[in-house]
């Protein structure tokens, strides 16, 4: 399956976390559009355009969903693929936001998903298991 992968990208935990989730899906056979890996030199248009192609070549999208609040960035990337693939979020964040029905993010994201995973606190490895499970139950269309 062709993935965009959606997630903050800003500190160097994020980018390693992102590559070490891409290596895992790319090792199950997934090719895998991460935009740390297309975007570096280009300018905000550039980027933009990267991007948006990355996600319109995509048969799914998988967004994390990690932080006080999900990344902007990454927000939007969930808006523009809404009702266009699959979206799987995913989240291991320990925060809770208490205004969203226990889901620790904003209900426009979480009602948006195709398949959301919650893996509060879970090392990648599990994190890992658990969407190659989401993303096999997606191919095999159940």
């Amino acid at each position: 399956m062709k993935l965009y992968f959606a997630g903050p990208l800003f500190t160097a935990a994020e980018r390693d976390w992102n590559v070490a989730l891409a290596g895992a899906l790319r090792d199950a056979g997934h090719e895998v559009f991460l935009p740390q890996e297309q975007e570096p030199g280009k300018d905000a248009p550039g980027i933009f355009s990267t991007d948006v192609g990355g996600i319109d070549w995509a048969d799914a999208l998988v967004a994390i969903m990690d932080g006080a609040d999900p990344d902007s960035g990454t927000c939007w990337e969930v808006g523009y693929a809404y009702r266009k693939k699959p979206i799987v979020l995913v989240r291991t964040d320990l925060r809770r936001n208490e205004g969203s029905g226990g889901s620790g993010y904003n209900p426009m994201l979480t009602e948006s998903a195709t398949l959301r995973i919650e893996a509060v606190a879970a090392p990648i490895d599990e994190v890992a298991r658990q969407l190659l499970e989401t993303l096999g139950s997606l191919e095999h269309g159940s």
